[in-house]
């Protein structure tokens, strides 16, 4: 772990965060560039709503939210999230420490509408609430999926609940004929005969034709630099 930075020495970013909100301010450090602070939860949406807002920050961009699982460590989690400014050009990384007891924090998805599948996924991987949300359900898992993949402690061998394959419903088979298997979902007009697709021959002698004519200038496109 980075070494803790002295306040002569604090990035801007960070410093500005630990001025304007120092009970919220826990830790930070830099490395190659890239400002980390570490924050507590409790009072946390106002400090991302400053980071979106203030002149000096004018964070537009949620580039990514995730977790981590630090067990045996104490917190166990950290969510950890990743904003930019376009307009400011610098970017920053914010942890925020989570007891397993207490497994929750805000969702900003009302701040950067790009944090709704992102918490989502920390949910179902990492079972972390995001208070707030207004659809915290499956995104990549299913219905019924028990326990929660990303964490440590997950059983790598724990056998899932059955669930009926469904059907995987293609639109063309793409056999000697090029066919339709399911009818589009728009029918053609009244007295517009709908277009029948080509045939895989037919196709392939397409491709064929288009590669023979791209062959010579290709070729004399070698020459010319070999000259």
């Amino acid at each position: 772990m980075a070494a803790t930075q002295t306040a002569d020495k604090m990035p801007a970013l960070t410093a500005l965060i630990k001025k304007e909100f120092p009970k919220l301010f826990l830790d930070s450090h830099a490395q190659h560039g890239d400002e980390t602070v570490i924050v507590k939860r409790a009072g946390m949406l106002e400090l991302f709503g400053f980071l979106q807002s203030d002149a000096r920050c004018r964070f537009d961009m949620m580039i990514d939210l995730t977790a981590v699982d630090l067990l045996p460590r104490k917190p166990r989690f950290e969510v950890v999230y990743h904003l930019k400014s376009t307009t400011l050009h610098h970017r920053l990384r914010l942890k925020v420490p989570l007891q397993e007891s207490a497994c929750e924090v805000d969702s900003i998805m009302h701040l950067w509408v790009a944090a709704d599948w992102y918490e989502r996924e920390c949910w179902e991987m990492y079972g972390i609430d995001f208070a707030g949300h207004p659809n915290l359900d499956f995104l990549l898992l299913y219905e019924g999926f028990q326990g929660h993949p990303l964490r440590k402690d997950y059983e790598k061998l724990l056998m899932q609940p059955l669930v009926p394959m469904l059907p995987v419903r293609e639109r063309y088979d793409y056999g000697e004929v090029f066919r339709y298997v399911q009818k589009p979902a728009v029918e053609p007009a009244a007295g517009e005969a709908e277009e029948a697709p080509p045939a895989a021959g037919q196709a392939a002698g397409e491709v064929k034709e288009a590669v023979e004519q791209a062959a010579p200038a290709t070729g004399q496109a070698a020459e010319k630099e070999a000259s």
